[in-house]
């Protein structure tokens, strides 16, 4: 493992030596799956009994889908038993929701709103989702699962023009703000403390985590007074993220900005991604040091692309236990 705790050791011409090499990708051009693709089977994605999966738009979401799609569905994989025997990647989301799942034990009024990943085609809704919140919950924390709009919801490989698109309307930002505003306006309703709700993360979701971090201002027209509470998160958690490392390495994503005013921010990689480039990673982290933005970065020689929870017994395996230690040093745990 390779800890960097900022300032950063390393300058941006080391990150650029690193992004520049020729194999690296920019981004996923489809998310990893595990096990092979199954069927998909039609019908809105439910989360497990005793949960409420709750829309978070008041009717139809603002500029509705990048382009008419089928209805939502459902993949199903085979999973070792270890994990639950099966996870599930929800395709073709239109509604965008949030599934609220209470803390376990003592509750530390602290906050989490987690974004899977899947490269901004699918949400894998369980490996970066609900697993993540089974840890998060028994450390007293409130989770909450954001089933954000995909296909083309952000930037996005579009496999018939065998290349990089970023659309107009950022329509999973949108869902994103809208859901830290829809958990901060509920605080009470909730037993959290309003000033400790953070975000958290995976690959595409980690994008997020770095969006709704720098971009502050509503990415959508006000729809009604939740729209004028705060959609910054307290603290911010990106694992794997990608889509911020452009032009194979040569540049950062001009369309985000990174201030002063992000939160404090862990993340977390390992050097062998075969998905998103490590430049990513390194090239934001660079970027929120030298706005003045305290920032924790960990580096592990492996563990590949979307290891979740999944590689306890790698040295990767550690990233939960370095982030519940950074969250206390912080003040949100």
């Amino acid at each position: 493992m390779r800890r960097l705790a900022l300032p950063l050791a390393c300058s941006l011409a080391l990150v650029g030596a690193v992004c520049d090499a020729p194999s690296v990708a920019q981004s996923t051009k489809q998310p990893p799956v595990p096990n092979g693709p199954p069927t998909p089977v039609l019908g809105v994605w439910q989360p497990a009994a005793g949960l409420t999966q709750l829309p978070i738009w008041p009717g139809s979401p603002p500029d509705g889908t990048l382009k008419p799609q089928p209805p939502e569905s459902v993949q199903t994989f085979k999973e070792p038993l270890e994990f639950g025997g099966k996870s599930q990647a929800v395709l073709n989301i239109a509604i965008p929701t949030m599934t609220i799942v209470p803390p376990k034990g003592r509750n530390s009024a602290t906050a989490v709103v987690v974004f899977p990943g899947g490269g901004f085609q699918k949400v894998f809704i369980d490996l970066e989702g609900f697993e993540i919140c089974d840890w998060l919950t028994a450390r007293g924390i409130t989770c909450i699962v954001s089933k954000y709009r995909v296909p083309g919801g952000n930037d996005y490989w579009d496999a018939g023009l065998k290349r990089q698109i970023t659309p107009k309307v950022l329509r999973a930002l949108q869902d994103a703000q809208r859901t830290i505003r829809l958990v901060r306006s509920r605080a009470k309703e909730l037993n959290i403390d309003p000033g400790k709700i953070g975000v958290m993360g995976f690959s595409a979701g980690g994008y997020l985590v770095a969006q709704t971090s720098n971009i502050l201002s509503p990415a959508y027209k006000p729809v009604d007074a939740i729209d004028r509470v705060s959609s910054r998160p307290d603290f911010a958690v990106a694992l794997y993220p990608g889509h911020m490392c452009r032009d194979g390495g040569k540049s950062f994503d001009p369309r985000l900005s990174v201030t002063k005013a992000a939160p404090p921010t862990f993340i977390a990689q390992a050097w062998n991604d075969p998905t998103d480039p490590i430049c990513n990673s390194l090239m934001y982290a660079s970027a929120l040091d030298k706005a003045g933005v305290p920032t924790e970065m960990h580096l592990f020689a492996k563990g590949g692309h979307g290891f979740g929870l999944r590689k306890k017994d790698e040295p990767v395996g550690v990233w939960p236990q370095l982030v519940e230690r950074w969250m206390t040093q912080i003040g949100m745990l």
